[in-house]
């Protein structure tokens, strides 16, 4: 029995999100089946990160245990060719048995694209926001690096020990009129990027004030009535271990 590693990108735009659903085609179970046809077994895979609904990635690592006669090589070109278009291993590679996709990983990356100007073609990958304050976004941005518990700013989930995230960099760049928001952590939880993005924008259009944001984040609550930015605009980009 090996472990193997996969690195993957998708366009979930047609997804329930990376976790197995009842209803809904999901980017595990879309793997899974891809094994099925392969080897006439289904194979449970693990990520490094249940991506949500109609979110995209290009750097997405997930693990399984094999037994397989097929080289790295040979296996991931036969996962490409049953899987659906939207999905595609990057890179295939055998790991340490004690690795583990989601436990083992350090530091998750991800980016958020806002659209400021009306260009339509590529409406399924940015938020069309118009026009923003970099200045104000940025100031915002800067107050979430650090240790933090990012109650106010996730969906409840009974299943967490605590909602502590460590945020290494947290930053909006701008390159033309896409605005990208870039931020990496230990860990996120559920929806709290689409949350901090949707936050931070209210902040740039006036409706929040950055002391109601800062005391979100100071003295966090359940239940808040904050905007959540849509799927579409949110990537995640990489995965870093001990390697």
């Amino acid at each position: 029995m090996r472990t193997l590693k996969l690195t993957l990108a998708y366009d979930g735009g047609d997804y329930v999100g990376w976790q197995r659903q009842l209803v809904g085609r999901s980017i595990q179970g879309e793997l899974e089946r891809a094994f099925e046809e392969i080897e006439g077994q289904r194979i449970a895979v693990h990520g490094a990160g249940r991506t949500d609904t109609g979110v995209h990635a290009m750097g997405q690592v997930a693990h399984f245990d094999f037994n397989t006669d097929l080289d790295t090589c040979a296996l991931k070109d036969a996962l490409n060719g049953n899987l659906a278009r939207d999905v595609r291993v990057m890179d295939c590679i055998v790991v340490s048995p004690e690795f583990h996709a989601r436990f083992s990983a350090l530091r998750r990356y991800y980016q958020y694209r806002c659209r400021t100007n009306i260009f339509l073609l590529d409406r399924n990958y940015t938020w069309l926001t118009g026009s923003v304050d970099l200045t104000l976004l940025n100031e915002a941005a800067s107050v979430i690096i650090g240790n933090h518990d990012f109650t106010s700013f996730s969906k409840n989930s009974e299943d967490l020990d605590h909602r502590r995230c460590i945020i290494y960099d947290s930053v909006w760049k701008e390159n033309g009129d896409v605005v990208n928001y870039h931020v990496s952590g230990n860990r996120f939880l559920h929806h709290m990027v689409r949350y901090l993005v949707g936050t931070m924008l209210e902040i740039s259009r006036g409706k929040i004030k950055m002391e109601q944001f800062k005391e979100l984040i100071n003295h966090p609550i359940e239940n808040v009535n904050i905007f959540k930015a849509p799927p579409q605009g949110l990537v995640l980009t990489r995965v870093d271990y001990d390697d």
